[in-house]
């Protein structure tokens, strides 16, 4: 498989005069080991005197230099190679719609007007109109356009201004990428439409889980984890797993099987419940946020550590059997309603599995990563686009210029650098640091929201006097102008 070099990313290699096992191992150590103080904490005792007690070291440091390179920090300028790297193939649908998924929300009259209209003023200025064909937004959500299900007000003026409220009534073709998950892409699309009071189309949305439905074509029986009460079982359905899995199914078999678990009378009355110690699951898919760490937690270990697959079962050998997993998002933090710092995500409850697998097993845990900033999701959006710009524009080609505006340097940016795709940084979620980040820098700059971010863009492609509204006062249908007068 493809792999890059460090060339490609403009990192220096080392010195050929160090030794890399030492610097490994030295990597490898914990920042309390490499301090002065190392191997001890100061410890208060009753006399009021403290004592120095030999400090433990946490697995997940011995492990670290072996993690995939989003276990820690996905960095541009700091990348550690791994099979599930950016240069790795992992499967996407081999189309680019959501396989029975696929709707899209009908805009209202006035937008067709305004269609009509913009096919007459696209007559008068061709070379702006081939400019704007030739670009295309990538937006992510949450701390972008929402947090949570509240709009960010600059998004929904961002949004009007590509739908066609410009300067040449073009629409200007943008696709919604997330890492989140949990819900049909059509259930999903509903709820931004809503919130953001602009149609979106499945067509145009990508989350985390969604170039997964490709594995449906590899494994049959699934274990799938996350989201809210048992929505996810309807996504892998939808997706073609013959037989979806849904943990609360397995508590209803055998409630014993989680010591902590969580499961109410509704999770009872949803259950699908059967005898599981005599099937072999075949993958296990984490495809969002666990409301249920603890039962997750054990099944998805149960299982990795079983016979093939089978629940119940140890293996002799946790690694020649054990089934793969997949995750559907890497982001260690992501931005919510919450008035402080960001929320860990799915990205933690990775690591979380990856300690325990290393803890009992004493090996580091293979497992493959989709969402922002692997590769796979990024090719899947080349496809997306493709197809979006055939729908709003009969051309199925892919812009030359793209331009992903995120909030997650570790992920939005990262990925966005990585894919050659202009990249902006809003300030409006994740990133609240100095003029851009360290590690993961915007290459096309940091602004204080989407709207900033969209307007530099379009000026920099179709002219900076560029007009950002439609004046529908006056235009060529009904006064008979020559052109058209914008505000």
């Amino acid at each position: 498989m493809p792999r890059f070099e460090d060339s490609d990313f403009g990192v220096e290699a080392s010195p050929a005069s160090v030794d890399p096992r030492a610097a490994a191992a030295a990597d490898a150590r914990s920042p309390r080991d490499r301090g002065s103080l190392a191997g001890s904490l100061p410890i208060p005792t009753d006399s009021g005197n403290t004592v120095e007690v030999p400090a433990s070291r946490s697995s997940i440091s011995d492990a670290a230099a072996f993690m995939h390179n989003l276990s820690l920090s996905p960095s541009t300028r700091d990348r550690r190679g791994s099979r599930n790297s950016f240069g790795t193939s992992l499967p996407i649908p081999r189309s680019p719609r959501v396989s029975r998924l696929s709707s899209a929300v009908t805009s209202d009259a006035a937008t067709v007007s305004r269609d009509l209209l913009a096919s007459q003023v696209q007559d008068m200025s061709q070379e702006k109109v081939a400019a704007a064909k030739n670009m295309a937004f990538a937006f992510d959500i949450d701390g972008v356009l929402a947090h949570g299900n509240e709009a960010i007000p600059e998004a929904k003026e961002a949004l009007r201004m590509l739908n066609g409220d410009n300067e040449l009534g073009i629409k200007i073709p943008y696709i919604l990428l997330t890492n989140g998950g949990g819900k049909t892409e059509a259930a999903r699309c509903e709820q931004l439409t809503e919130v953001l009071d602009h149609p979106i189309s499945t067509d145009q949305f990508i989350q985390s889980h969604t170039p997964m439905q490709a594995l449906s074509e590899y494994y049959e029986t699934v274990l799938v984890c996350g989201g809210e009460g048992q929505k996810i079982r309807e996504v892998a359905e939808n997706y073609g797993f013959k037989h979806v899995i849904h943990p609360k199914d397995i508590l209803a078999w055998d409630p014993t099987i989680s010591p902590w678990r969580s499961f109410s009378e509704e999770d009872r009355a949803e259950a699908k419940p059967r005898d599981f110690s005599k099937i072999n699951f075949d993958a296990i898919l984490v495809f969002a946020d666990s409301r249920d760490y603890q039962t997750d937690f054990q099944l998805i270990i149960d299982l990795l550590l079983a016979e093939d697959g089978k629940l119940g079962t140890r293996s002799k050998d946790p690694v020649a059997s054990r089934i793969p997993v997949y995750f559907s998002q890497g982001d260690l933090v992501f931005p919510t309603d919450h008035k402080g710092p960001p929320r860990l995500t799915q990205g933690a409850y990775r690591i979380s599995i990856e300690a325990q697998y290393k803890a009992l097993t004493g090996v580091d845990l293979e497992r493959v990563v989709y969402g922002k900033p692997e590769r796979a999701t990024y090719d899947y959006a080349d496809e997306v686009l493709r197809s979006w710009m055939e729908q709003i524009h009969n051309e199925k080609h892919l812009p030359e210029n793209i331009y992903m505006v995120g909030d997650n340097p570790a992920s939005d940016i990262c990925g966005g650098n990585m894919h050659g795709w202009n990249t902006c940084l809003v300030r409006t979620g994740v990133f609240q640091g100095g003029d851009n980040d360290e590690q993961n820098p915007a290459n096309f700059g940091v602004f204080p929201n989407v709207l900033e971010a969209v307007k530099a863009a379009v000026r920099k492609e179709l002219g900076k006097e560029f007009k950002m509204k439609w004046n529908p006062k006056v235009n060529p249908v009904l006064h008979g102008n020559s052109t058209s007068a914008v505000e």
